[in-house]
């Protein structure tokens, strides 16, 4: 009787346990349905939580460190005159080729001179390509701040007028305004120039230099202008104009050049001294600065000199 009522028990607690079990895994009750989504859900969120956080652990890690890595290598000194502080990779240069020696086109049509070799050593310093890249000489302040040019570098003279527009590296060369006629013109003396025709480049430093002097330059009988200095000389030469007004630096080199030099006459007197710089945009500074330090380079090592004695059979860099 034992053994039958034991037995019993065990099957009735069979049973319940099965009915139990078959209930938790139902699907057909709206409760246990609920219930069972519910938790699936947690549990995977649970799982999901855990390995997110330690997802997000590793990967902050991880971006800690490159932010680490990025920031020595920001911190890294190029120099001064690295390609990435001065932001090119070549700079456009604004010439006028018809100013011997210092940008001009030879009998081969090559553009040549002291600046254009002066340039040219400067951006290999730099390690940056260079393009010249002939402008009209009225317009070089526009064709600058419009960024049509990079830099202008031709016997380009510091006036205070142009400091308004544009800033100047170091001066590298000086210069005098002076004034040249035919030898046979009976002109000797700026006094003797009242009443006559008196020629020079247009916006060039040497009609800045007549307007300085109003004293001489009122008295003439006229001040054409032409758009290069070699206009200006050939209407001198054709009789039209008495004497004309130029850099001393580029009418010594076009009289030697001359078949006979003996014809023409610089005058003793001069308009004033001036200086030879480089312009850059007035918000270009990371470039100037390079440009001095690498023209004060090539002054220091003797590269200017050389470029200079080739062209002037002298050094007379600054």
């Amino acid at each position: 009787m034992k053994r039958f009522t034991t037995l019993c028990l065990a099957a009735v607690m069979a049973i319940s346990m099965a009915a139990c079990g078959n209930s938790s895994g139902s699907t057909s009750d709206g409760e246990t349905n609920a219930q069972s989504s519910a938790g699936e859900t947690a549990a995977p969120a649970s799982v999901s939580g855990d390995g997110t956080e330690a997802a997000v652990q590793d990967t902050q890690t991880v971006q800690d460190s490159q932010s680490a890595q990025s920031g020595a290598a920001d911190s890294t000194d190029t120099g001064s005159a690295d390609v990435t502080d001065i932001g090119y990779d070549k700079l456009i240069i604004g010439v006028d080729d018809t100013f011997a020696p210092m940008g001009f086109l030879d009998e081969n049509n090559e553009l040549v001179g002291f600046d254009i070799d002066l340039a040219r050593a400067a951006a290999e310093r730099l390690g940056v390509e260079v393009e010249f890249q002939v402008i009209n000489w009225d317009m070089k302040e526009q064709e600058l701040n419009q960024g049509n040019v990079d830099l202008i570098w031709n016997g380009y003279s510091i006036t205070d007028e142009r400091r308004e527009q544009v800033s100047f590296t170091d001066p590298y060369l000086d210069n005098e305004q002076v004034v040249v006629t035919m030898a046979d013109s009976g002109i000797t003396s700026l006094e003797d120039l009242e009443g006559k025709v008196v020629a020079a480049q247009i916006n060039s430093s040497a009609v800045d230099a007549l307007d300085a002097h109003p004293e001489i330059s009122d008295t003439f009988a006229d001040r054409p202008v032409f758009d290069t200095n070699d206009m200006a000389i050939m209407d001198m030469e054709a009789g039209r104009s008495d004497a004309v007004v130029a850099d001393k630096v580029l009418l010594d080199y076009v009289i030697s050049h001359k078949d006979d030099p003996s014809q023409y006459m610089i005058l003793g007197e001069g308009l004033g001294s001036e200086e030879y710089a480089v312009g850059v945009r007035k918000d270009d500074e990371a470039l100037l600065n390079a440009l001095n330090q690498v023209l004060a380079e090539l002054k220091s090592d003797g590269t200017a000199a050389g470029i200079s004695e080739k062209w002037f059979g002298a050094d007379i860099v600054k």
